[in-house]
């Protein structure tokens, strides 16, 4: 609290905060307001001419397009990422020994240029790129794969059903019993293939082109392009990380007392999770949500770099079709830009009032 006298000096240091915000966000806000009632167009005067440029943009099918991909884009994208950081803060939340170690590496990708990853994944999902080379050598040693698995299952079930006929305690997924298993099912695998039972197939490169016109179809209706697949992939690779430490700090408060009456009580570590960890979190899940929502229906970058190496409607997004709307030789009038990113404004402010009652229902 703040004390006789010292209201100025706060303002003062507040004050080059304060004057940012109020230029670059509240001033601009109000301006994008203004502009989407006019006609203007950058060149000319503003004049006022009604709700015509909103009419223009919701009749427009590239901004219906663009809407529907970052609706798809932030609902699939949100629920991988926060379901992905809860369940990897819990993996590294454990004290074993090189922790510190599997932090850094994990968080690293958070760290690296978004434009960098879009061009690894550009690379990596070309025609010749690195999926299809791996899909490839999957088909060509499939054989090996299928016979190395069901020797490991064979071997494993034996072995627990000749312990337990013992009258011993075993797990089907007992670590000594699951090493031995894989022994047995790396040397039966290298003996068939030494003996020439087992070869490799002969199988043409496989040919899929990610970045081409390509949809995932409900009932006849385009819900998401392939190349949006791609960066949705690619977007939550390299979020999942910053959004792990809110979660790896929210779990540094929970009470171990809780999880103490959980194990006397006879939890499982799912029950633990689901009952324990996910309750206690709320809050931070509320947080790690928004972030997320929000963080995704701004999406933009990506979209800028891939460029004209995947058809535009596969994935243009809103923040997208203002930019294209707003600096492209050729596009609508500014006042559709400036339409649209309204519209998007107020579709995050929707989405985040809306799961912040979902949050605070649950809580009741």
């Amino acid at each position: 609290m703040l004390k006789k006298g010292q209201t100025p000096a706060a303002y003062l240091f507040l004050a080059p905060f304060l004057i940012t915000i109020g230029i670059f966000f509240f001033y601009a806000f109000a301006r994008a307001i203004y502009y989407s009632f006019t006609d203007f167009n950058l060149f000319n005067d503003p004049t006022l001419i009604g709700v015509k440029p909103y009419v223009d943009v919701l009749s427009d099918p590239s901004f219906r397009r663009a809407l529907a991909n970052s609706l798809v884009f932030a609902v699939i994208t949100t629920t991988l990422q926060t379901v992905g950081a809860l369940l990897m803060a819990v993996a590294l939340n454990n004290k074993i020994r090189g922790m510190a170690f599997f932090r850094a590496a994990w968080y690293m990708p958070s760290i690296t240029s978004s434009v960098v990853i879009t061009l690894i994944f550009l690379w990596l999902f070309q025609r010749r790129g690195v999926a299809n080379y791996a899909i490839t050598q999957w088909q060509t040693f499939l054989p090996y794969t299928l016979t190395l698995l069901g020797v490991l299952i064979a071997a494993q079930v034996a072995q627990v059903l000749w312990e337990r006929s013992r009258r011993l305690p075993a797990g089907w997924f007992d670590p000594a019993l699951a090493a031995v298993s894989l022994l047995i099912a790396v040397a039966v695998t290298a003996a068939l293939s030494w003996t020439g039972v087992l070869s490799a197939r002969d199988v043409a490169p496989y040919d899929f082109q990610y970045f081409s016109d390509r949809w995932i179809s409900i009932g006849g209706v385009q819900i998401l392009s392939i190349p949006m697949l791609v960066i949705i992939i690619q977007n939550t690779f390299t979020t999942i990380p910053t959004l792990m430490l809110f979660f790896l700090a929210g779990l540094q408060n929970i009470p171990g007392a809780l999880y103490e009456a959980a194990d006397i009580d006879g939890a499982t570590p799912a029950q633990k999770l689901l009952n324990v960890t996910v309750p206690m979190l709320r809050p931070v899940s509320f947080y790690v949500i928004t972030v997320g929502l929000i963080g995704t229906m701004k999406m933009f970058d990506q979209v800028a770099v891939i460029g004209s190496a995947a058809p535009r409607d596969t994935l243009i997004t809103l923040a997208y079709y203002v930019y294209t709307n707003t600096f492209k030789a050729g596009a609508a009038p500014v006042n559709m830009a400036a339409a649209a990113a309204i519209v998007l404004a107020a579709i995050i402010l929707l989405m985040v009032f809306l799961q912040r009652r979902f949050i605070s229902s649950e809580a009741i």
